[in-house]
């Protein structure tokens, strides 16, 4: 296993364990497959693991296997702490030490704010008093390290990493995503400020491993080097020295085999040219099933009516590639979960974006051709209903 440095001069692994895969039977983890798992991950030099409160059944099961394999205090628990459930200034202890319960353990080594897509719900819980309770608890020692999780997109993740003096941070990225949620640039601005990254969805969700075009699955059997769509995949994450771990959400111990294998060798800036060129082409056969040819450049933003235009055209382009719920899904999580939402419904059609696309994309008339698909009635429902389970 090869590793890399946390903030703090502390090795990681560039492979982490995304236990929010474990394997389900009868709509329960599988404890006994996931322990065999761990007990190999671990053996292969996989020291980190990533969990949350509200993975159901998670977080007990993540404790129970590292208690039951010995190995609780020889690796690092990462999960995850629910800040929009919050009420009162008491609900952030209760929620650690239920959290502490499951994972049976007296501390958490990573401790990050869950989907804080929205710097003004760091204010609202700041003024809960969540600062001066983590000061607390890593003078205590019962958090180590100190971070947030990010759905959404680059100038907002900015002001985020902004917001803090965090430890780390976890960001969605994939070469599909390069441009998209913080992408690139937030993943450089990060590193500039000296955050560790975090990496999830590096496949996203196995589809850039099992379900590429055949297109792109042609042109990585005729390349020269052979190697998995996996496999490529990964190295085009490790080749960039800004990335520290990557999270894979194994559930069988042949995906872990192959992880492992990738990761022995997961080195930075080692590509070549043609390699990084493979990777163009597969990012090219898969856009050309899209419905717009955004590029995720970010030259019409920001949207002075609060669009996420990229945002946007990126679900709507996976309605196509990847299927109805990844879309929504998607759409849901970047656009309708924050305090001021950035639907396309909150477009009025002046057309200034427009006049900045280098693309020359139709934006207001795509905008409306992605409402017919993604602004359907859960999105609408779901847009009415969150402000009532989520503060802000």
């Amino acid at each position: 296993m090869k590793y890399r440095n946390d903030r703090y001069g502390k090795p990681m692994p560039v492979l982490g364990y995304g236990c929010m895969r474990f394997t389900q039977k009868n709509g329960k983890i599988d404890i006994p497959k996931a322990q065999e798992e761990v007990r190999r991950a671990f053996e292969g030099g996989i020291t980190y693991y990533d969990t949350a409160y509200t993975y159901p059944g998670n977080e007990a099961a993540v404790g129970e296997i590292l208690e039951d394999l010995g190995i609780r205090d020889r690796v690092n628990i990462a999960t995850k702490f629910p800040h929009y459930r919050l009420k009162k200034t008491e609900d952030i202890e209760t929620f650690f030490r239920e959290e502490l319960r499951r994972l049976r353990t007296d501390h958490v080594d990573y401790y990050l704010m869950h989907m804080l897509n929205d710097v003004r719900a760091w204010k609202r819980i700041s003024a809960l008093g969540i600062q001066e309770w983590i000061r607390a608890k890593k003078e205590s020692g019962e958090i180590r390290e100190i971070g947030f999780s990010y759905h959404g997109n680059s100038d907002m993740f900015k002001q985020v990493v902004d917001a803090f003096d965090w430890d780390f941070c976890q960001i969605q990225y994939n070469y599909m995503d390069e441009y998209s949620q913080a992408g690139v640039e937030g993943l450089k601005y990060a590193h500039e400020k000296g955050l560790p990254v975090i990496i999830m969805e590096p496949l996203r969700g196995r589809w850039l491993a099992n379900k590429l075009p055949d297109e792109a699955r042609k042109r990585i059997d005729a390349f020269p080097v052979k190697r998995s769509p996996a496999d490529w995949s990964f190295r085009w994450l490790w080749n960039q020295p800004e990335v520290t771990c990557v999270l894979s959400g194994m559930n069988s111990l042949e995906m872990l085999e192959e992880n492992l294998r990738i990761a022995e060798e997961a080195e930075a800036g080692v590509m070549t040219e043609e390699e990084m060129a493979l990777i163009g082409g597969l990012r090219d056969d898969i856009n050309s099933k899209m419905k717009v040819g955004c590029t995720g450049c970010r030259y019409c933003m920001p949207c002075p009516h609060n669009v996420d235009i990229p945002g946007t055209f990126s679900a709507y382009n996976r309605r196509y590639s990847e299927g109805a719920y990844v879309a929504l899904k998607e759409y849901f999580m970047c656009t309708v979960l924050r305090k001021d939402p950035t639907s396309l419904v909150n477009c009025i059609g002046c057309g200034l974006c427009e006049t900045k696309c280098p693309q020359h994309i139709e934006i207001r008339t795509e905008l409306k051709n992605a409402g017919k698909v993604l602004e359907n009635v859960f999105v609408k429902a779901g847009r009415k209903i969150v402000p009532l389970f989520m503060k802000y």
